[in-house]
């Protein structure tokens, strides 16, 4: 399956009301990490079938990514119907996006009942943060990725909560475990391990 580049509000809710399930990267050209998360959601799509996977570059595309209260890109949103279910920022993998379309990340909405909302703060270069990310992953837990590096809004709100500069960071049902805190990760998310 291939990724449709989509030009419109419009036409993203069309193909959202029409499709049971649908993801949609927004992203910038010309930007490191967005060129990644493209790069990875493309080779993902290429190896899933039944889902509308979908692509807006915001600096062409004004209208969307207002309307979802998306401020930092690249950022995938997932649909159910017209439904956003979850944002997931920053770069994944090809092999977390190819999970996430196949359904089998264990997915809610952040905040949701029955399950976590958990955001890791991080930085590309980052190998603890990297550590972090994996681990959720294997534990098909969903989470939304800042990078701090690229989003100096997000870094100063981050140290005014939390008084730490360094990273990861994870915020856990509203609970700050500031580095790979392992035992205390694995106490907020019911982890066995």
């Amino acid at each position: 399956m291939k990724t449709k580049v989509i030009q419109s509000l419009t036409e993203l809710k069309n193909i959202t009301g029409t499709n049971e399930r649908s993801f949609l990267l927004l992203y910038k050209s010309n930007s490191a990490t967005s060129g990644c998360a493209e790069s990875y959601i493309e080779e993902a799509a290429a190896q899933v079938e039944n889902a509308a996977i979908l692509k807006a570059d915001v600096t062409t595309v004004r209208d969307i990514h207002p309307a979802y209260g998306v401020d930092t890109v690249p950022s995938l949103l997932v649909f159910a119907k017209s439904e956003l279910k979850n944002i997931i920022k920053g770069c994944q993998t090809a092999t977390y996006y190819k999970n996430l379309i196949e359904n089998q990340l264990y997915q809610v909405s952040s905040g949701s009942a029955g399950g976590p909302s958990v955001t890791v703060y991080s930085t590309p270069t980052c190998s603890w943060c990297t550590t972090l990310k994996n681990y959720l992953r294997q534990h098909k837990i969903s989470f939304t990725d800042i990078d701090v590096s690229a989003d100096p809004e997000q870094a100063r709100a981050l140290v005014n909560r939390t008084g730490q500069t360094g990273v990861p960071q994870t915020e856990i049902n509203g609970e700050m475990v500031v580095g790979f805190d392992k035992a205390k990760i694995n106490r907020l998310l019911s982890i066995n391990g």
